[in-house]
């Protein structure tokens, strides 16, 4: 079955940086575009950040252009988000998905869901 396990999440103070991964299995990563999502306590599910299959293009929310960059390796599977200057509206639980085919900005339309990791970031 199709599994995605995110991983990186922790506790960092403002300022700070965390790399989170997501690794897929049970499914032909190079089919699927790849997002990830956060949602904080008491809010919607967020998009912040997509990429397309080959990881020739890269979509990120406002609240995160410029600090965070997504990027993708076909051959391991993986996707990471490389969080610089992180900010305590970061502190969320992350999640990666995996949409078949073309890439999608905003959330719904994915097809699998890791079950997160949370990031907190202390002021």
């Amino acid at each position: 079955q199709v599994q995605l396990v995110e991983s990186g999440g922790g506790l960092v103070q403002a300022g700070g940086s965390l790399r989170l991964s997501c690794a897929a299995s049970g499914l032909t990563f190079s089919d699927y575009s790849m997002g990830w999502f956060r949602q904080a306590p008491g809010k919607d599910r967020e998009f912040v950040s997509a990429i397309n299959r080959s990881g020739s293009s890269r979509y990120y929310a406002d609240s995160v252009k410029g600090r965070f960059t997504i990027s993708r390796d076909n051959a391991e599977n993986t996707v990471h988000l490389q969080m610089n200057s992180l900010k305590p509206e970061d502190t969320a639980v992350y999640y990666c998905a995996a949409a078949l085919g073309t890439v999608i900005v905003g959330t719904p339309g994915y097809d699998y869901w890791g079950k997160g990791t949370q990031v907190t970031v202390s002021s």
